[in-house]
């Protein structure tokens, strides 16, 4: 380890090599002041679609200096504070890990739009009946017949039916939104559809037939409200059926491939809509797809650039019709002819960069460790104290992320993760490592491999909009060869559907004494 000293996050070099980095940083300065007139000046062409992605710009080419810098920051820079002798300062990290906040989508008060529906159809529900039971008792009281023991059965037998639609249509349809999907959900609109014409035709019938005519058969009355009741409790079992039993049974296997990596993962699915199915793949892509990291695609961008700005073409013969033309040909064959080299190029550049990482994985490994055994001392330090003195797991986190800090930093920047880990969010981690007495291998898991997106903070995948497309109607049901995209800010998933084959399997019928034998061994033997 190093014994030097900083006072921020960044490193301090020496004095012979600090007017060459302000001429450096000076050109830096310049060049980006001409590319934001560039890009300013270009922006004004362009029309944005979707900005709704909590991911964080990542360098390209200009990262590469960065991470040559870093590579000499730990060898020549440490601090001091109280709880390590090789750590950092609260202060001086206060900018790690911090990145751009994007865009927080406002609240859509459309997506609230069927839930309010949905309850408004089953006040009606529930006030129907009783408005049965209620108008005839309020319009002619004098002329209802006496409700003997069978209609007081029947009031009976209709609270419990009330009550038992009551909680299946609370746990069927009063569920917090999903998703806000496209098309409206058909089934949904069917059943409510339907619900409606039986509301309906019962308040005709009721109007008509008991309300003209002011009925005195009350027991009929009752017993024209348990049908209702019935008539509903059918409904919600035939919703039951198509909204959670149909789609059980696996008709469909969908092929989920990521277009930047090609991460590709399969599902099986029943009898769903188009956009039913994408709901689904979305939720099985937030728990069984790895983060997106655009940063890892940078390096082969900046490859092709680099091999691409190199090359130069002269026109001998005069400025033509097909002079462009001809120079993107003569790039392209150029290029063509720099594939035998390239490959050399691109395996010495992972091999310095498996080393890079292995090296500071090492590093950050003995940081962890070291972190971790100061605060098991410290936990048997405590215990000797009163119990108002012990210190917080909080507090226990914020003393030793100092000392492991500059190690983790750069690990996150070799293997670009920087974006998708905050100084905040390492320290509830490792708070909550301290609290279950997790080892630091665990508390060291979620950034050696990298995890699902859901795994991450809400800022990566909470304000992410994505859009359907397909060429059917995303409200007809999957079939055989189905294609649709979901499309991202950043990336899209291509999803292809196959049908499952029909399989179909024959019996054969194996006789218990067929596989049995007999061992006959003679009696004489030779000698």
């Amino acid at each position: 380890m190093d014994t030097d000293s900083i006072h921020s996050g960044y490193s301090h070099h020496s004095n012979r090599s600090r007017g060459s980095n302000k001429q450096s940083e000076r050109s830096s300065r310049d060049r980006h002041k001409s590319h934001s007139r560039d890009s300013s000046s270009r922006s004004d062409k362009n029309v944005t679609i979707s900005a709704s992605s909590a991911q964080p710009q990542q360098p390209d080419q200009g990262s590469a200096p960065t991470d040559a810098q870093d590579d000499d920051w730990g060898e020549t820079t440490t601090a001091v504070t109280g709880t390590s002798d090789h750590s950092l300062s609260q202060e001086d990290l206060a900018g790690f890990g911090k990145e751009t906040e994007g865009p927080v989508e406002k609240l859509n008060c459309i997506r609230f739009l069927p839930l309010a529906l949905t309850l408004l159809l089953g006040l009606l529900v529930l006030v129907t009946p009783l408005s049965f039971l209620v108008l005839p008792q309020v319009l002619w009281p004098e002329r209802l017949q006496a409700c003997g023991t069978a209609c007081e059965g029947l009031f009976l037998s209709l609270a419990f039916k009330l009550l038992i639609l009551l909680l299946a249509g609370w746990a069927l349809f009063v569920r917090p939104t999903r998703a806000s999907l496209p098309r409206i959900a058909v089934f949904r609109a069917l059943l409510g559809l339907l619900t409606l014409l039986l509301l309906l035709s019962y308040w005709l019938f009721f109007g008509v037939r008991i309300l003209d005519s002011q009925e005195e058969n009350y027991q009929g009355i009752v017993q024209f409200a348990v049908s209702l009741v019935d008539a509903l409790l059918f409904i919600h079992y035939l919703a039951v059926v198509l909204l959670e039993i149909r789609h059980l049974q696996p008709c469909f296997s969908l092929c989920v491939v990521r277009s930047t990596d090609g991460e590709t993962h399969h599902y099986n699915l029943g009898q769903l809509s188009i956009q039913r199915a994408a709901l689904v793949i979305l939720e099985h892509y937030y728990k069984d797809f790895s983060v997106h990291n655009p940063a890892l695609l940078t390096a082969a961008k900046s490859r092709a650039a680099k091999h691409l700005a190199g090359l130069k073409v002269y026109n001998v013969d005069g400025a033509g019709s097909d002079a462009a033309t001809a120079q993107s040909r003569a790039k392209i064959a150029a290029a063509a002819r720099q594939r035998d080299t390239s490959h050399n190029e691109l395996y010495y550049e992972e091999a310095e960069h498996d080393r890079r990482v292995r090296k500071r994985k090492a590093r950050l490994v003995v940081a962890v460790e070291e972190a971790f055994t100061h605060v098991r001392r410290l936990q048997e330090e405590e215990k000797k104290k009163p119990p108002g003195d012990e210190m917080d797991p909080r507090e226990a986190a914020q003393a030793i992320f100092p000392s492991m800090a500059r190690a983790l930093q750069k690990y996150l920047r070799t293997t670009r993760q920087q974006h998708c880990h905050s100084m905040d969010s390492i320290q509830a981690h490792l708070a909550f490592c301290i609290t279950n007495n997790m080892t630091p291998k665990a508390f060291l898991e979620s950034y050696l491999m990298a995890g699902p997106t859901l795994q991450y903070g809400r800022e990566c995948w909470q304000t992410r909009q994505w859009t359907l497309v397909s060429e059917a109607s995303v409200t007809s049901p999957l079939h055989h060869g189905s294609e649709f995209q979901l499309k991202s800010s950043d990336f899209s998933l291509v999803v292809t559907s196959k049908a499952i084959p029909h399989l179909k399997l024959s019996e054969e019928y194996v006789h218990p004494k067929s596989h049995k034998f007999v061992l006959q061994l003679q009696s004489e033997t030779s000698v």
